[in-house]
């Protein structure tokens, strides 16, 4: 897992409590979630574009119509796409019943559906930031069928 703004937070709660990320999203899944849907440089991104995230289904259609400026900057598209996973983990959350964060044994957050099924939303956000595909948007409708 390469989420460069936790590793601080990430040692301090592992030298607490000696369970890293999984234990944090065990013992405060509410203040995890809540740095999860930070995403500061998406939300740049989108402010310069005009768009304010709300971290509602209709904020991932308007991402994804965004001009991909960012693809000029191969430094940037790694944590960019890091941050459109994250983002879209939070629009799933904070809106299919049941959706939670999970923590997989390698340390990679994903979404688990109330009917089981796991996503990987970083891949996806990273995938989108570097191709356009898949569109968040699409990511998202596919998750609220289950």
């Amino acid at each position: 897992m390469n989420i460069p703004f936790l590793a601080h937070w990430l040692n301090r709660h592992e030298t607490e409590q000696g369970a890293g990320l999984g234990g944090a999203l065990a013992d405060d899944p509410e203040g995890v979630a809540e740095l999860f849907s930070e995403c500061e440089m998406l939300r740049s991104q989108a402010r310069a574009a005009g768009l304010e995230l709300d971290q509602t289904p209709a904020s991932l259609e308007a991402l994804d119509q965004l001009m991909p400026r960012w693809r000029r900057d191969p430094e940037a598209v790694p944590w960019l796409g890091n941050d459109a996973g994250f983002y879209l983990g939070t629009v799933i959350v904070r809106s299919i019943p049941g959706a939670v964060w999970r923590i997989w044994p390698n340390g990679q957050p994903v979404i688990r559906l109330l009917s089981g099924r796991e996503l990987n939303v970083v891949e996806s956000g990273v995938s989108w930031a570097m191709t356009g595909s898949p569109e968040l948007s699409q990511a998202y409708a596919e998750a609220s069928e289950g």
